[in-house]
């Protein structure tokens, strides 16, 4: 685990659509995959937790660890990064982000 933790829900135009959800996560794990500067990855699907304090309505949920900020800022940087939004943000509606360091 690194110091940086930069968390991203998507949520897809059309979650329903298997082809739209195939080019998401291969656009996605192509770039991730390339990435210099992730030290660890998750990408996940809302779990079935029913509780009135969770919000399954997001379509992925990317969570990546960096070991500084100015990691994580080069990873915004990175060519894959670009292409990936390119490739892929016509599919998705909305895009939140999270970012936080570590204090323990």
């Amino acid at each position: 685990m690194g110091n940086f933790r930069h968390t991203v829900f998507f949520w897809l135009k059309k979650p329903d659509d298997q082809s739209d959800r195939n080019a998401f996560e291969t656009s996605l794990k192509k770039f991730i995959d390339s990435s210099v500067f992730v030290k660890t990855k998750h990408l996940g699907t809302p779990a079935n937790t029913p509780r009135e304090v969770v919000d399954n309505s997001f379509t992925y949920c990317l969570v990546v660890d960096f070991v500084t900020k100015e990691a994580h800022d080069k990873y915004q940087e990175e060519p894959a990064h670009k292409l990936f939004i390119e490739e892929s943000s016509n599919l998705w509606d909305k895009v939140l982000v999270y970012d936080s360091e570590n204090i323990w």
